[in-house]
């Protein structure tokens, strides 16, 4: 089981980083940013646009595969990690810097994912120990 939350934890966060790259890469050919069938069709005609899409599809499909088995809470935290993935590609992808607070963002919602998985991890062996 174990495999398959890291598996499809990863596939979630792969599908889901590709998407929002995929939508500021779709921004950033777009400009400017104006109200007007010109920037539709600069959106709309854009390839990163689609591959964008195709994530958020793919990601759905991911995410309700790994809630038919995983606890809601903790894999709720867990799709949160996109921040980070998500961050770790701008820095890449876009050049963008790390801060500070970016840094200790980083640390608290890695800690508060460890938290929920070992606190779900002791409640499972709890129930685990009250039904022998």
């Amino acid at each position: 089981m174990a495999r398959f939350y890291l598996i499809g934890f990863t596939v979630l966060l792969f599908f889901d980083t590709i998407a929002q790259c995929s939508f500021k890469l779709t921004a950033i050919h777009a400009e400017p940013l104006a109200m007007s069938v010109d920037w539709l069709i600069r959106v709309f005609t854009n390839p990163w646009i689609y591959i964008s899409i195709a994530g958020y599809v793919l990601t759905f499909f991911t995410w309700m595969t790994l809630l038919k088995k995983a606890p809601v809470g903790p894999a709720f935290a867990a799709s949160h990690f996109e921040v980070v993935t998500v961050m770790i590609a701008s820095i890449w992808l876009f050049h963008e810097p790390i801060t500070l607070y970016k840094l200790i963002g980083t640390i608290l919602i890695v800690s508060g994912i460890l938290f929920l998985a070992l606190a779900e991890s002791q409640l499972a062996k709890q129930n685990a120990d009250n039904h022998q």
